[in-house]
Formats: structure tokens, C-alpha cells, sequence
């Protein structure tokens, strides 16, 4: 269960301060197909999600209790430190022709293939026994920022203040990968 909430929390974190639901959104909104949009985008996390935990789990057997804290320490840090860069404005995707499920499915797909979240999600496997756990929680997670952006659309992420968000986010992953880095190396 550790696995589930760890991975749901750090997910919900790195994508509300990311480009995936910037895209979910302008592809619900030039859509205005928002089902088809969330359907193609949960199938989409949840692949990228389920691949980071088998990665995990498969390098897991090869790390030491010391190096998977280590390992979840270097992700968060560098989580933290993406966030502290300016969000790009995803490409709209407008010469695709494939529809708003094929369209949201690989879009969505391709954007967030090997992102912060992933990224995470493979280290928090790594230290866990239930790496369906991790996978279910970070796809949770990932749905929790991306369906409000769906239903919302691509005008409503003007007023977010994405600037104060972004650096709260990176403070707490800094935070949290120095002090799993410090007790990975036994300082504290």
C-alpha cells in the first residue's frame, strides 16, 4: 500500500507541473470529444506507467536497500530540478488525422514516455514489493491532474498560476530527494 500512495502523491505532483495535461487539454478542446480524449489519455499513462514499473522491478533485484534509496533520491532531485524549468507549450498535434482517442492515446503517449513521473514511479518499484501497486498509483495520480484538465480545456490553464505551483512542487522534491539521499548514505 506504501507503493500505491507514494507513487499517486509524486505522480499528482510532477504532472500538475508538467506539459501532459497542457496537451490533454488543447486535444479536448480542439476534439470536443473530452470521453474519447481521457480514455486515450488514461490507456496512454497507464502503458508508460506500467512499463516504468516493470523497469523497476527488473532492476530492483540488482541494487542493494542503500542504492534503491539513492536511486529514488537522484529521481526526486531531478524531478525537483525539471520543475524549477519553464513549461514549453506541447505541440497541438494539428496535422494528425487519427482522431481524438488515437490522437490523445499517442500523443499523450510519446509526450510522457520516459518523463518525471516515470521516472519516479520506476524508482518507487524499485523499493517495493508490489510493483502493480506503484503503476495503479501513479496512473491515479497522473489521471487526477489530466481529467480536470480535459474537462476544463486549454482556455481555463491561463488562469492557473502554474509559476508559483511549479516552484512549490520542485521544493518538495528537493526536499525529499536530500533527505532520502542523506539516509541512503546514512548521514541521517
Amino acid at each position: 500500500m506504501d507503493a500505491l500512495m507514494a507513487a499517486l502523491v509524486a505522480a499528482l505532483l510532477a504532472q500538475a507541473t508538467d506539459r501532459t495535461p497542457w496537451l490533454a487539454a488543447i486535444l479536448a478542446t480542439r476534439f470536443a470529444r473530452p470521453g474519447a480524449v481521457i480514455i486515450g489519455t488514461a490507456l496512454a499513462l497507464a502503458i508508460g506507467n506500467a512499463v516504468a514499473a516493470a523497469c523497476g522491478m527488473l532492476i530492483a533485484p540488482h541494487m542493494s536497500p542503500n542504492a534503491r534509496d539513492l536511486f529514488l533520491a537522484v529521481a526526486l532531485i531531478f524531478a525537483g530540478a525539471a520543475c524549477l524549468v519553464p513549461v514549453k507549450r506541447p505541440e497541438r498535434l494539428d496535422g494528425w488525422r487519427i482522431g481524438a482517442f488515437a490522437t490523445s492515446l499517442f500523443g499523450i503517449g510519446i509526450l510522457a514516455l520516459g518523463d518525471r513521473s516515470q521516472f519516479i514511479t520506476m524508482a518507487i518499484t524499485a523499493r517495493s514489493p508490489s510493483p502493480v501497486l506503484a503503476a495503479v498509483g501513479a496512473t491515479i495520480g497522473s489521471l487526477a491532474v489530466n481529467i480536470p484538465a480535459i474537462l476544463a480545456g486549454e482556455d481555463a490553464r491561463r488562469h492557473l498560476p502554474l509559476t508559483a505551483a511549479r516552484y512549490a512542487v520542485a521544493a518538495l522534491f528537493l526536499i525529499a530527494g536530500c533527505i532520502f539521499a542523506l539516509g541512503a548514505i546514512r548521514l541521517i
